[in-house]
């Protein structure tokens, strides 16, 4: 019998060695192999870093970032620290790759080679089945899609979970995400987390809208690719207000009628990605996180519920891929959040949590699932028990 369990502890302490304390004590009684921390970015990062690493066993591995918001099952949180242990049947590899503005992709083959090799695999060997990767980078980089190419370029078939650290202040050109791992704390740098376990486990993703098969076309980007010039042939901006019947003013990501209500979709299968637009520019172009290709078709989607979507998922969606699901680690879009306030939503969807198996995460600054970088989307990675 494989088992992961997971135990959290939460403080609202600014004294590194105060929090660091009220953490382990919260945690005391358990054996965990690894500890990951999700600290509010009013925190020292570095001197918190070290209070924890300094309480902890030596076999204990511990990982982290900071946050837009932190999570456990009581809901969301501002201004605190969430940490867990996990415990049982697993083994961990960390790798950390630096330099994601000078050349992401390897960077991120870096920390994926980092992270093997603590397990002692070659990274062409992982075996899909029995190891899954998370990946945390410094969101304010814009990295994801370079830095997963050289994460997954040598075992292309490894499943990934994760997003961005975050920082609160999203609006300030000096925003940075500090990952941790173990002793070293980083900005522009991604984290690799191999985690190798024989009990049960699942990589999910929930988002709140549905299909409507009407779609766009991407007819023509500038030479960042993230920005639409024109869509359908038409000027980019004008042409989203008008299929769905708001203003340009009031397209921007948070506001109610536009791109987070009817956000936009890659298509892959059966499957949707959301890939929302942020905002239209004083051009008339749409500014993407993403990068865009010209000539792809994204289809338009629709708002549904967001609170009872979310409690869904937890009470009834895990539980049918992961049964009697014992840990969940959760990374959770910040602009979620945004538009929860913005509907009025914000207290029934941080209770929503309360579902959730035993859990710790945090807001992240866009997300990570496999191959993708998504948004507006919660992606987990959650464990369970094998019995065979």
């Amino acid at each position: 019998m494989a088992k992961v369990e997971l135990k959290s502890a939460r403080t609202s302490e600014k004294d590194p060695a105060k929090a660091a304390e009220e953490l382990c004590r919260g945690l005391a009684g358990v054996s965990p192999k690894l500890v990951t921390f999700f600290a509010s970015s009013d925190r020292d990062p570095v001197a918190f870093n070290r209070a924890l690493r300094e309480r902890l066993p030596k076999g204990t591995r511990v990982v982290g970032a900071s946050t837009g918001g932190e999570i456990d099952n009581g809901g969301i949180y501002a201004g605190s620290v969430v940490a867990s242990a996990l415990c049982g049947d697993l083994e961990v590899g960390i790798g950390l790759g630096r330099s994601l503005t000078d050349d992401a992709v390897a960077a991120g083959a870096r920390a994926l080679a980092a992270a093997a090799a603590d397990l002692d695999v070659r990274p062409q060997d992982l075996d899909p089945k029995k190891y899954v990767g998370l990946v945390i980078d410094d969101g304010f980089r814009y990295k994801k899609e370079e830095l997963l190419l050289g994460v997954l370029d040598k075992c292309p078939s490894l499943i990934l979970v994760g997003g961005g650290a975050a920082n609160a202040d999203l609006a300030s050109p000096e925003s940075v995400g500090w990952v941790h791992a173990d002793g070293e704390a980083a900005t522009d740098a991604v984290l690799v987390v191999l985690i190798k376990t024989d009990a049960n486990w699942g990589a999910l993703r929930s988002h709140w809208y549905t299909p409507t098969g009407q779609t766009v076309r991407i007819t023509k980007v500038d030479e960042t690719c993230t920005r639409a010039l024109e869509i359908d042939g038409q000027p980019a901006a004008k042409r989203y207000a008008e299929l769905i019947g708001v203003s340009i003013d009031d397209l921007e990501f948070g506001k109610p009628n536009g791109f987070s209500r009817r956000p936009t979709a890659l298509k892959v299968g059966r499957e949707h990605f959301i890939r929302a637009p942020w905002k239209p520019l004083p051009d008339g172009s749409i500014l993407f996180v993403n990068l865009l290709d010209e000539g792809a078709e994204l289809e338009l989607m629709d708002l549904g519920d967001p609170s009872e979507l979310t409690r869904k998922f937890f009470k009834e969606d895990l539980p049918r891929q992961v049964p009697n699901p014992t840990a969940a680690l959760l990374f959770h879009c910040g602009g979620r959040v945004m538009f929860a306030h913005a509907l009025g939503q914000a207290q029934e969807l941080s209770a929503s949590f309360a579902n959730a198996p035993p859990s710790a995460g945090f807001n992240v600054h866009f997300e990570i699932y496999s191959g993708f970088q998504i948004n507006t989307t919660l992606t987990v990675l959650a464990f369970g028990q094998n019995d065979a």
